[in-house]
């Protein structure tokens, strides 16, 4: 499949989710659009194994530059944070910068193509929902810049959980079926060795980013609301969102 093929369908699944107002449906068409991102990238790892050399060079990893959000705009670790883990489900390596404002994104073409859809219109997803819960009154009496940061950081850690849960799902499928596609494992560990020297080499990282500073207040209610939010999440794009995925990029 081909990676405009495999986006077009990771945004049919989301619409799908968006459509439905029940929680178990739009919770499998999620799950879905990761294990078609999954399968695709485990897909197109086999084909670059048994490609000649000028094809395989042709799909090597690449770095781009996400851009995050303005300098200066508060919260932007919790945006940081959500796509790191989105990415860490789809083989994407990632560099912050110290202000959070953007990301470099290392790995293959598709993987972050399917990163970048389903950040796009994750971080939608949970800007309306933090919006609704400080709306609700509901984080009172935290103050609403720390109820707001504690609730997207404990929705964009469950996002991480529920696509690592689908992630591993569409492995175990594809390890299951090596004998129609044999050499499935060795592809995806030369996949992971390559991936691993290119962020090596191209890397120029120093020190260990974190979601959250030591000014951060702390919220359990707003962590709980978080996590429940996320647990309804749709992972898939809206149809406008899904055209706009390449705005974030520099």
């Amino acid at each position: 499949m081909s990676d405009d093929k495999m986006l077009a369908r990771i945004a049919a699944l989301l619409r799908q989710a968006e459509g439905t107002d029940n929680e178990h449906e739009a919770e499998a068409y999620m799950a879905a659009a990761q294990r078609l991102a999954t399968a695709t990238s485990i897909d197109l790892a086999v084909a670059r194994a048994h490609a000649d050399q000028r094809t395989r060079a042709k799909r090597q990893p690449v770095q781009r530059t996400i851009t995050i959000g303005e300098p200066g705009t508060r919260g932007l670790r919790t945006y940081v944070q959500l796509f790191v883990n989105i990415a860490h489900a789809n083989d994407v390596r990632c560099d912050v910068a110290s202000n959070s404002t953007f990301v470099y994104a290392y790995g293959f073409p598709e993987d972050i193509d399917a990163t970048h859809t389903l950040y796009t219109s994750l971080l939608m997803q949970m800007v309306r929902a933090s919006q609704a819960y400080i709306a609700s009154g509901a984080h009172r009496p935290t103050p609403t810049i720390t109820a707001r940061i504690n609730f997207q950081l404990a929705y964009g850690a469950r996002i991480g959980k529920r696509l690592a849960e689908a992630r591993q799902a569409a492995h175990q499928e594809a390890m299951e079926k090596t004998d129609s596609k044999p050499g499935t494992a060795l592809a995806l560990r030369n996949k992971e060795i390559e991936l691993r020297d290119f962020y090596r080499q191209t890397s120029r990282a120093r020190g260990t980013w974190r979601p959250t500073s030591s000014t951060a207040g702390y919220s359990s209610a707003a962590r709980r609301a978080g996590d429940r939010a996320a647990r309804q999440a749709r992972l898939s794009p809206t149809p406008e969102l899904a055209g706009a995925r390449y705005a974030l990029e520099q």
